[in-house]
């Protein structure tokens, strides 16, 4: 490993001081130049039970983060010729393209642009482990508004519409074809799981939540991100620490991975690592380009929105440039590539937060703080 030392020292730094002011319980930080590795760190303790300190190899349910990883075996099939980005998923999956979704191209659904962001009725977190009932339920359900005319962040929903996608075309689940198509190339097997397994539960960082975020109250019930994220879910801090949803694979917010292997895989995705580039700087474009930044109807806000990526903006980790792609998750972890200046970035953690009221945040300073010593401007 060659690490940059202003840049390690820099991120070192903003990770210290979060923990020490009691703002962080633990964290990991991963970063890439060019396809090097140039920042490896952590600080702080994994559970709070035990005392066990975080280190690099520790594992951390990273929420949305999965969705970046997850849509990468789309467009790894699209870079192949079995999947056009402008086709309706129906063409693909029959099974999508009932109730008024036959038409629902790959580039809208992956967007979020289907209409289709509520769970289906009746599934909770202990149904997670039954993959086939909620890809069936998804693939069943109506649209809420007229596909393409609106984007509404799919959050749990996403991952299954890209679960069913992949499955149908290459017949293999989603959870082996990352593992094989993705993981394995780049030595990230052990790294990046979605289905934990009972091998792995020493390595796993328990979940806490902030005292905003535990005492949160489901959305207004007229939302649409009531429906996206029932109350059964709530909170999300405890469903997703359950064994059982552990073990589930969903695609849209339970990967538990290390910042390591995050940050490798969208250093491959920006550059070559060690040999290997998973996608071609095309098709790394095409994938990354704007789709939508219209006002998102469960978000109340008007991110934008690749396909299945976010990009940059003023206000993202990512910086404010739209060519930079990747993927937040709920309560600060956050991955992504910036390919004009072949960085990637992945921060993990294990306390989940909401809002700071001074507007500052790890994700962001740290982010900032690699880039200001890389000499990476943030526009």
């Amino acid at each position: 490993m060659s690490r940059d030392a202003s840049a390690q020292a820099a991120v070192q730094a903003v990770l210290d001081e979060y923990v020490a002011t009691g703002g962080e319980t633990g964290l990991q930080v991963a970063a890439y130049l060019d396809g090097r590795q140039v920042v490896d760190a952590w600080a702080g303790v994994a559970d709070p039970a035990t005392g066990r300190p975080y280190d690099g190899e520790t594992l951390t349910t990273v929420f949305s983060v999965t969705k970046g990883v997850a849509v990468t075996a789309v467009h790894l099939l699209a870079e192949r010729g079995l999947i056009a980005y402008d086709r309706p998923v129906a063409s693909y999956w029959p099974a999508f393209g009932v109730n008024g979704k036959a038409e629902i191209t790959v580039a809208q659904a992956l967007s979020h642009q289907g209409g289709i962001p509520q769970m289906p009725a009746g599934i909770g977190p202990a149904d997670l482990v039954d993959w086939d009932r909620v890809v069936a339920a998804v693939a069943a359900q109506p649209p809420l508004w007229e596909p393409g005319t609106a984007p509404g962040y799919h959050s749990l929903t996403h991952g299954w519409i890209v679960g069913g996608l992949v499955e149908a075309v290459d017949g293999r689940r989603i959870d082996r074809f990352v593992r094989e198509e993705l993981l394995a190339p780049l030595g990230l097997d052990r790294s990046f799981f979605l289905g934990l397994p009972e091998t792995e539960d020493s390595r796993i960082a328990p979940l806490a939540m902030d005292d905003a975020l535990l005492g949160e109250e489901p959305p207004s019930p007229e939302s649409y991100a009531w429906l996206a994220v029932p109350p059964a879910f709530y909170p999300l801090g405890r469903s997703f620490n359950r064994p059982d949803v552990r073990r589930a694979i969903v695609p849209g917010a339970g990967g538990i991975a290390t910042a390591r292997a995050l940050a490798r895989l969208y250093a491959a995705l920006v550059a070559e690592v060690d040999g290997v580039r998973l996608l071609p700087a095309g098709r790394v474009q095409a994938m990354a380009t704007l789709q939508t930044d219209a006002w998102d109807l469960v978000l109340d806000a008007s991110d934008p929105k690749g396909i299945g990526y976010f990009l940059g903006h003023r206000d993202s980790p990512m910086g404010d440039r739209v060519s930079a792609f990747g993927h937040p998750g709920y309560g600060g972890a956050i991955a992504f590539g910036d390919p004009e200046y072949g960085f990637a970035f992945a921060l993990t953690k294990n306390r989940l937060r909401g809002g700071s009221p001074d507007g500052r945040s790890v994700t962001m300073d740290a982010a900032r703080a690699a880039r200001h010593a890389l000499g990476i401007p943030e526009r």
